[in-house]
Formats: structure tokens, C-alpha cells, sequence
């Protein structure tokens, strides 16, 4: 076991050194399934376990993967779009003015990787390792224009930065983020009789995130509020890649609940994670981005020998994580919004600060098996679920527009020799769009569009 384990902590600094660079944005900035075989069925068969990757939706299929290592990896591009409308305030009254714009997002390609390594022990007992990349919220917007006042009241007027000349989107060169995870796995599941197998996972997960271009939002923050204008935020904007830490846990459930139907559950708690210093100024709590609790049903219906159809809920928490959820009108509360609000709270980087505004998501998901002869197994899947950005958030969702709702998806798996099998899913997310008022001058509209696509591979043996 040792040489196996070995090389499995070899390849997991490979695949965390390529995670570094890793994106998604598809279930919000949840992925659409996890595993080759589980995307090619568009997330779906968290009650059908066919590789050591499964555990990763269900600890507890652990028991059923057999003594095997996977290695894979993801080609993803998300496609995205934002426009606005002519203004009638221009800048004035407050207001920051987002062009018109008309421009998209550079940073389109990502590689995702996977790997993860299953041993069968005695009396049912089964461990598992997994590692894992995930994101969601990256974006790169380069010019366009925007208008404000930036000194407030005062004999200044508006004034128009040009994206020509190193400003755009809010005022600032450059703006975008960039959000990425690493998620490491350690499972642990039992199979109690022919009936029944549970299964926990540890979950350890770092998280790297960098902002630019959002420094106009500095007197919105608790920094300046609390200082009375006299102190402007260190951790708010342009300051690179910082880092944060956390973990929680995964309980899954499998059952036979006959010879033709199979079902599974799993939940994962919402995963507490170090704050974000140096972008305590941005984010609620003081820099706090929690990952939020996930939970997926699902049952299996083997129809015959080579027909198994998979049908699977998700359901994504994201209103629960302050930073994500809580919506941007809390900080025309903040004292020096202008509004005469006075709940320093609800500033920038307070307890309750402003986010993105996110709901949760729920996400249906269909999928097919089909072994169509010994060597050849094809999969086909389709899922649903109303993306979780209302049209009332739409300013500072410019940053992280995850809006995608469906995803139809397709792979195969070739098996030339008995426990090598080779893998392909391919996902198509059709195009999106959002409209809604500009947050800092309703006189505008803003519009989201976005479309995805993804091809991923990957080997696993048998040993």
C-alpha cells in the first residue's frame, strides 16, 4: 500500500499546483457534478458508485469503488458578457455611472483536475483520498468607461475615466476577481449488510481569492464610515492572492432499496473557513467566505442489464454565507452612503456588510447509463436550477456573474483491458441572460450573458 499511497501524494501536489489556476461558475460557483462519469450525467448518480472519485458526492459508496486510483483533469470556458445602458444621471447626484459598456470577459480557459485513490478493507470497511479544484468567480474586464464624482460634494463636477487609458467598469484599471478552491477529501465508509452502507468524509479545503478595480467603493466600507471619512481601507482592492483555510464534513447514505432500485443521500455542512485578510474591507465579517452546506438526493433505476437512469436533487445554501448572500441595499445603509443610514454594520467589511446577494439554488439533474457491449459504456445527462442572482444585484455581480441554469452533457467510458478504463464527458451550458437596474444609478440597466462549455478525461486502474 505504501508504494500506491506514495505515488497518490506525488500526484495530489501535481493536481494542487494546476488547481491554483482553476475556475467554475456553473451551479452558481458550484461545479455541475464531480468525476468524469458523474458530469457526463450532468451531476447526476450519487446512488450509482463507479469510481474511487464517486465518494466525493457520496462518502458512502466508499464500499462498492473496489482497490482504485483515478486521475483526471478538465478543460473549462466560461463565456461572459456584460452591457449597460445610457444613463440620465451621468455621474451625478451621487451616482456611479457604468458606461455604456459593451464588453467581455477575458480569462476564458481553465484547467480543473482531479484524483482520487480508493482501498476496500475487511468486514465492508473502505477508506478513500480525494483532491479536487473548484471555483467560481473569475473574471477579467478590461475598458469601457465610468462616470462619478469622486471627490463628493464640492465645487468637482463628474468626471469620465476611459478604459483607454488604464480605467474602466467602476473607475479602476483592470477590474475583476479571481476565486479558486482546493478541496482534499479523507473518506471513511462501512457497508453494513447487502442493504445498507454509510460513510463520513473530512473536508479539508483552501481557498484563494484577489480583487481589482473596486477601490471606488472605499467610503462604503467600515474602515471609512468608522473614521469618519478620515481613514481610507488597506484591504479592499488591488492587493494579490490571499489565502484562507478551512474544513467540515461529509455524512452520506446508500441503500438497495430493491434489486432494481438504488438510492443515495449526502450532506455536507457549511464549511467555517479563516477569513480573508487582506480583503477584510470587501467582504462581510471582516473578510469571512464560508462555503455553504450542500445537500444531494438521489435515486437509481437499473431498468436492465444495460440501461441504469439516474435521477438527483442538489440543494446549494448560499443565502446562509453573509459575504454571498447577503444583498448590496445594506450598504445605502452604511453612514457615509449618502442616505442617511447610520448602521455601520451594514458597511463594506462590517457584520452584516453587503454582498452579492445570492439565493439558494436547487438543482434537478437527469442521467443515463447505457454498456452498450462489454467494452463501451455511454452517458447522456441533462440539469435544471434557477440561477441565484436576483435581477436586483446586479452591480456588484459585474464581478461574478453565475448565472448558468442548464447543463447538457454527454461522455463515454472504453475498458480494452479488465480495470483501465479511459473517460470522457463533454458539458454544454446554453446561453443566459439577465437584466436588471444598475445599483449605484437605477437610471441604467445592466445584462449579464453568459454560456459555458467543458470536455474532461480521465484514467483509472484497478490494483
Amino acid at each position: 500500500m505504501s508504494k500506491y499511497f506514495n505515488w497518490f501524494a506525488t500526484a495530489v501536489v501535481v493536481v494542487g499546483l494546476c488547481a491554483a489556476g482553476s475556475a467554475f461558475a456553473t451551479n452558481g460557483y458550484f461545479t455541475h457534478g464531480n468525476g468524469t462519469k458523474n458530469k457526463a450525467m450532468a451531476g447526476a448518480g450519487i446512488a450509482l458508485p463507479e469510481d474511487s472519485i464517486d465518494v466525493t458526492n457520496n462518502p458512502a459508496v466508499a464500499p462498492f469503488v473496489g482497490n482504485q486510483l483515478i486521475v483526471g483533469a478538465a478543460l473549462f470556458s466560461p463565456a461572459r458578457k456584460y452591457q449597460t445602458s445610457e444613463s440620465q444621471l451621468n455621474g451625478n447626484f451621487g451616482a456611479i455611472t457604468i458606461g455604456p459598456n459593451n464588453i467581455k470577459s477575458d480569462s476564458n480557459y481553465f484547467v480543473i483536475p482531479h484524483i482520487a485513490k480508493a482501498w476496500q478493507l475487511e468486514n465492508g470497511n473502505a477508506w478513500a483520498l480525494s483532491f479536487y479544484g473548484r471555483g467560481g468567480m473569475n473574471t477579467d474586464w478590461k475598458g469601457g468607461t465610468a462616470t462619478f464624482d469622486p471627490d463628493g460634494p464640492g465645487p468637482a463636477g463628474p468626471m469620465t475615466f476611459d478604459g483607454t487609458y488604464g480605467a474602466g467598469l467602476f473607475g479602476m484599471p483592470d477590474a475583476g476577481v479571481n476565486f479558486n478552491q482546493a478541496f482534499f477529501d479523507i473518506t471513511w465508509g462501512k457497508q453494513f449488510n447487502d442493504r445498507l452502507s454509510l460513510g463520513i468524509s473530512g473536508v479539508l479545503v483552501a481557498q484563494m481569492f484577489e480583487a481589482k478595480g473596486v477601490m471606488t467603493f472605499a467610503q462604503l466600507t467600515e474602515t471609512f464610515a468608522a473614521s469618519g471619512g478620515t481613514e481610507f481601507p488597506a484591504a479592499l482592492s488591488d492587493n494579490g492572492t490571499d489565502w484562507a483555510y478551512g474544513g467540515g464534513v461529509k455524512l452520506g447514505l446508500h441503500s438497495k432499496l430493491s434489486d432494481r432500485v438504488s438510492f443515495g443521500i449526502m450532506y455536507q455542512t457549511k464549511i467555517s473557513m479563516t477569513e480573508f485578510d487582506d480583503y477584510a474591507d470587501l467582504f462581510a465579517e471582516q473578510g469571512d467566505m464560508d462555503i455553504p452546506a450542500d445537500l444531494k438526493v438521489g435515486l437509481t433505476f437499473h431498468a436492465n442489464e444495460k440501461v441504469d437512469i439516474s435521477l438527483d436533487l442538489e440543494h446549494i445554501w448560499y443565502s446562509d454565507i453573509g459575504s454571498v448572500g447577503n444583498p448590496i441595499s445594506y450598504l445605502f445603509e452604511c453612514p457615509t452612503a449618502g442616505r442617511g443610514g447610520t448602521d455601520l454594520s451594514k458597511c463594506l467589511g462590517g457584520n452584516n456588510g453587503g454582498g452579492f446577494g445570492w439565493e439558494d439554488m436547487t438543482v434537478y439533474k437527469l442521467g443515463m447509463r447505457w454498456k452498450a457491449g462489454e467494452d463501451w459504456a455511454w452517458r447522456f445527462g441533462y440539469s435544471y436550477g434557477e440561477q441565484p442572482i436576483p435581477e436586483t444585484e446586479m452591480s456588484f455581480n459585474i464581478l461574478a456573474p453565475g448565472v448558468m441554469e442548464s447543463h447538457i452533457t454527454a461522455g463515454f467510458t472504453l475498458e480494452r483491458t479488465t480495470g483501465r478504463q479511459f473517460n470522457m464527458a463533454f458539458m454544454y451550458a446554453p446561453s443566459v441572460d439577465v437584466t436588471g437596474p444598475q445599483n449605484f444609478d437605477p437610471t441604467q440597466t445592466v445584462t449579464f450573458e453568459m454560456y459555458q462549455w467543458e470536455v474532461e478525461a480521465s484514467y483509472s486502474w484497478s490494483f
